[in-house]
């Protein structure tokens, strides 16, 4: 069986190609799968996605009538996924349901401390030779508040390297971690989280009920010199809300490796094009956002054990095995 796999990174490709070697066949695309790109699918009975896939029904129903019969998603997320169009049409899916916590804690910490340091306006100086320290003045972690919004496996490695700068530890989410509160996390309710803490980090899925998680008001719960950071889902935050907050001169820095409306953007060179998203070509003007590419998960050790876990969810599917992986069972 041949496997095509869309949305393939080139540091990707051979990892991904090797993982396979023995056991099916994969091609690999650079292009993301979406209503315009399904058809490529025609005759293959896999396809693997990537994160900013757009699986609606019109795709599914496209897929479907093309022969494919498993959908195997390199990513933890499948909010992208109709999966009651998928069980209509029959279509197997499954998602990669853990992989490297570390890696997104440690790139929420890398952007929390570059926003705080103003390191990339300080980077850009040197390089002009300019060694002015004027507007570079940050702030010790050690001794303030991290506010940790979902404090599963991510939120609790974020945290654990919270407890290592010495900050007070405050946690919201619909079940407490054993391993956080042992570190001296006090849960509390989401409005005293964001009105006390200095730093707020989002480690929660995106659904219905935390779409928009922080919105207008919950952004001017927060203080004004706090700094936010998001590397779960863009859709957790009003983006048009945190660019009102952000003309006010509010936050002291905000790091986001997510934006609402990423698809179609990310993960592609626009370099040579008119951004026509007036909301992301405002928010990246701000001297104290920092915004990247959705890239947190992106280590080795990370993106190996999601390329694993996606091989493993394809020999499963053949031999007709169930795990936990697995969103819409074979039918």
């Amino acid at each position: 069986m041949e496997i095509l796999a869309f949305g393939v990174q080139a540091d990707e490709k051979p990892l991904i190609e090797r993982a396979f070697k023995g056991h099916h066949e994969v091609r690999c695309l650079d292009v993301f799968l979406n209503e315009d790109t399904a058809p490529i699918a025609t005759g293959y009975e896999t396809v693997s996605t990537s994160v900013n896939a757009e699986l609606g029904a019109r795709v599914l129903e496209v897929l479907a009538a093309g022969g494919t019969r498993m959908i195997a998603q390199r990513s933890t997320g499948y909010n992208n996924i109709d999966l009651k169009a998928a069980e209509r049409l029959g279509l197997t899916v499954a998602r990669v349901s853990y992989y490297s916590p570390y890696s997104v804690a440690e790139f929420a910490w890398t952007l929390a401390m570059a926003v705080n340091r103003h390191v990339v306006r300080a980077s850009t100086r040197t390089r002009d030779f300019d060694f002015r320290l004027d507007g570079l003045m940050g702030r010790d972690m050690h001794g303030r508040t991290a506010g940790v919004l979902g404090t599963g496996k991510i939120g609790e490695a974020f945290t654990r390297i919270a407890h290592g700068f010495g900050m007070r530890l405050l946690g919201w989410d619909v079940a407490e971690n054993p391993v956080c509160r042992e570190l001296g996390m006090e849960y509390v309710p989401k409005e005293q989280l964001l009105a006390e803490s200095d730093l707020i980090t989002l480690h929660v899925p995106l659904m219905p009920e935390t779409t928009h998680l922080l919105d207008a008001a919950a952004l001017k719960a927060m203080k004004d010199d706090a700094i936010l950071v998001n590397s779960s889902r863009g859709g957790l935050i009003d983006t048009a809300a945190l660019v009102a907050e952000l003309r006010e001169g509010r936050f002291a820095g905000v790091g986001l490796d997510v934006y609402e409306a990423e698809a179609g953007l990310f993960y592609v060179d626009r370099s040579l094009e008119a951004i026509e998203d007036d909301t992301l070509a405002r928010l990246v003007t701000f001297p104290n956002v920092l915004v990247t590419s959705h890239q947190a998960y992106y280590t080795e050790d990370a993106v190996g054990q999601i390329i694993d876990a996606t091989v493993n969810n394809v020999l499963d599917y053949k031999a007709g095995r169930r795990s936990e992986n697995v969103l819409v069972p074979r039918s």
